[in-house]
């Protein structure tokens, strides 16, 4: 009976140790995650539109880095090959998966910096008057060992 108990015990260990191996011979390893907007500004609206980026929102932006809440941030301006496509890409980039559930940390700062709930939505509705959101994708970025 003591052997039979050797030989099981010795079997579920070879078992745990093939799977840290298997688990351990991934050349990578998951790395940051960026979620892009494309953005679509709307005739005669894109300097208004870029003055608003660099004003509030990147206070807000810069306040979320500081706070470790994201990583970075970007804005990018892109040549459109059709009318349907977006001229600006905005980028957040979070440390992980589990930083996107952080919304209220997220919401906080932007409250300090911008005011109210109230505020907030009346600004956004502002920003509807600039743009148009065309799309938006999530992405994670691979990292080899």
């Amino acid at each position: 009976m003591k052997t039979i108990k050797l030989a099981l015990v010795s079997l579920l260990m070879g078992c745990f140790a093939t799977v840290a191996v298997a688990q351990d011979a991934k050349p990578y390893k998951d790395g940051t995650v960026t979620n892009l907007q494309y953005l679509r500004t709307k005739p005669g609206k894109y300097d208004e539109y870029m003055r608003y980026l660099a004003g509030d929102y990147k206070k807000v932006m810069d306040a979320q880095v500081k706070a470790g809440n994201i990583v970075r941030w970007g804005v990018y301006t892109t040549q459109t090959r059709t009318p349907e496509e977006g001229n600006i890409i905005l980028t957040v980039t979070y440390a992980n998966m589990a930083a996107l559930d952080k919304a209220d940390e997220r919401d906080a700062v932007a409250t300090k910096i911008l005011g109210s709930e109230d505020v907030r939505t009346k600004a956004g509705v502002a920003r509807g008057a600039m743009r148009d959101l065309i799309g938006g994708q999530l992405i994670r970025e691979i990292t080899f060992k």
